[in-house]
């Protein structure tokens, strides 16, 4: 987190480790408020990497699931960046500003895919960076966020995946509970002014309970305990449109293609729901009797006791039931519905 934001967001009362905001003093009444109520997070747990140069689309084409032909500087899609074998390395969110193209992604996994990624540029007409710092990055999410956008900055972006600018600030609208927003500005000054605003009417919460909204939302993160673990199926990328299954060759496309046309999918990503207060991390094991089927994606203290997860599950165990985190007779897990309705062979 650059040092300058940081200082910023100290002044309003935020508690900081590393990259990641902690909580603004309560976390218990931040998980509750995130729920229904108009909130702020900085995102500075995320990272970005930008590809720029004339053959910047070309490279990322041939690199990543999502057709990069459908992204520019009106839309932001989801995607994965796969090795040979088909396995996710990252998920992100790829949009487009000032011509440059963009992946937000976890800061944990930035570096280890884009050293990945340079791998491959050889005679590409592409530069390769780490952004993370040179932009500042605010989540707004709730009933009444889109007013806050249409007072702040002018009208907000009306659909799922749509992206509007406002000078130096551009806004992505994603998938949530409620109406929800990431706010992406390279100046500081800018972002300070736009923080401070939302504050007015927005409650400010830690990185946790925005996270919790992307897991009630479906929203996949590979984390490095997770990585290159699962193919983009798993993950639901399919249902969420984060693979396109009519561009040409990219890393990992034929297992990925395989796997939709010609394999049957075993597993898939469910909403879940642990029992107990055992804290539930990315690469925790699922198990059904003394059987490990399945692994857990995300996982997020839910307000009302236990964790909100997403998990990878064997389909024919998660209709079975009777499904346990951690170790066999652990905690148990309630399957939830997703809202989008994911691969189910």
């Amino acid at each position: 987190m650059r040092t300058d934001w940081k200082a910023f967001l100290e002044d309003f009362g935020a508690e900081i480790e590393g990259d990641e905001v902690q909580s603004f003093g309560n976390p218990d009444l931040e998980r509750r408020v995130v729920m229904t109520g108009d909130v702020i997070a900085d995102l500075s747990f995320l990272g970005m990497i930008e590809a720029f140069g004339e053959g910047a689309a070309t490279f990322l084409q041939g690199q990543i699931t999502q057709d990069v032909r459908l992204v520019d500087e009106a839309h932001s899609l989801l995607g994965a960046y796969c090795n040979a074998k088909g396995r996710a390395i990252a998920t992100f969110r790829l949009f487009k500003r000032d011509g440059a193209f963009y992946l937000l992604l976890p800061r944990s996994v930035l570096l280890p895919a884009l050293k990945r990624l340079r791998m491959y540029v050889l005679r590409a007409r592409v530069t390769l960076e780490d952004a993370s710092d040179a932009f500042i990055r605010i989540g707004l999410s709730g009933p009444k966020a889109e007013r806050e956008i249409e007072e702040a900055l002018g009208p907000p972006p009306e659909k799922v995946d749509e992206v509007r600018h406002y000078g130096t600030i551009s806004a992505l609208r994603i998938p949530g509970p409620h109406p929800r927003f990431i706010l992406v500005g390279d100046d500081l000054e800018a972002m300070e002014k736009l923080w401070t605003a939302l504050d007015v009417r927005c409650a400010p919460v830690g990185a946790g309970p925005w996270r919790l909204l992307d897991i009630l939302s479906g929203l996949p993160h590979v984390y490095p305990e997770t990585a290159e673990a699962f193919v983009p199926q798993m993950l639901n990328l399919d249902a969420l449109g984060g693979i396109s299954f009519k561009k040409g060759c990219y890393t990992g496309q034929e297992v990925v293609a395989r796997t939709q046309y010609l394999g049957k999918l075993k597993r898939r990503m469910y909403l879940a729901h642990a029992e107990g207060d055992r804290p539930l991390r990315p690469g925790d094991p699922i198990f059904q009797g003394e059987e490990q089927v399945g692994t857990v994606v995300d996982a997020e203290p839910f307000p009302d006791g236990g964790y909100e997860l997403l998990a990878v599950i064997q389909i024919e165990a998660a209709e079975r039931g009777h499904l346990h985190a951690l170790e066999p007779g652990g905690p148990p897990l309630l399957l939830r519905t997703l809202p989008y309705q994911p691969r189910l062979s």
